[in-house]
């Protein structure tokens, strides 16, 4: 039978389980690479994490007001959560204009990248230019820990942040190169070095183009 607060014990029992982890290895002498170890063991899996971000987002709220700015968040939470579903996306958190989401394969990553960002192409286009959405993706791939349903942490987060947060123009993709070697399939897209720097990540790259 489901439980509606199910969902709610099991994110607090993993966090209270990494805090208490966490408390044991601030102790004087603890043995801190095996307490580590437990941590990885206990949290760590391997995810596409996908931070999305709309573009000026400081610029539109001083000259449309917050409000506005809101209702397009939300706007963009109604275009983007049938695309994320239907490729096997999990929506962990929103945070203001951004969204974090993670997959389990970056094939199904990149289409889903490619497929919202092809969405909000269509919509835009019976939009003013006030009410449109204008949105950057970062994608990195690999071993995080993740607490629950409630959020991950690692150096391809902290990458893929960087790459969706700060380093994506109004369009697009940028992935990590880590991402990049793990996509079998990509669909015939076209990866270009990028210049930007993000920790965490030995390259980036832009996704250019592509059929599908």
């Amino acid at each position: 039978m489901f439980m509606p607060h199910a969902h709610g014990l099991a994110v607090s029992a993993s966090a209270r389980r990494l805090q208490e982890l966490l408390a044991d290895r601030a102790k004087p002498g603890a043995d801190v690479p095996a307490i580590d170890q437990r941590i990885w063991n206990l949290f760590g899996e391997r995810w596409v994490v996908m931070f999305t971000d709309l573009s000026g987002f400081s610029r539109r709220v001083a000259e449309f007001g917050i409000i506005h700015f809101l209702a397009v968040i939300d706007e963009s939470l109604r275009l983007f959560s049938p695309v994320i579903a239907d490729h096997d996306g999990i929506l962990l958190k929103t945070e203001a204009d951004s969204l974090l989401v993670i997959f389990r394969q970056p094939d199904s990553a990149l289409a889903c990248a490619r497929a919202m960002q092809t969405v909000t192409h269509h919509a835009n286009a019976h939009r003013r230019p006030e009410d449109q959405v204008h949105l950057c993706i970062g994608l990195g791939y690999g071993d995080v820990l993740r607490i629950g349903d409630d959020d991950v942490f690692g150096a391809q987060v902290n990458a893929a942040s960087k790459l969706g947060e700060d380093l994506a123009e109004s369009g697009e993709i940028l992935v990590t190169e880590e991402f990049r070697v793990a996509c079998i399939t990509p669909a015939g897209a076209i990866f270009q070095a990028h210049p930007g720097q993000a920790p965490g990540t030995s390259g980036a790259w832009a996704v250019l183009s592509g059929s599908g």
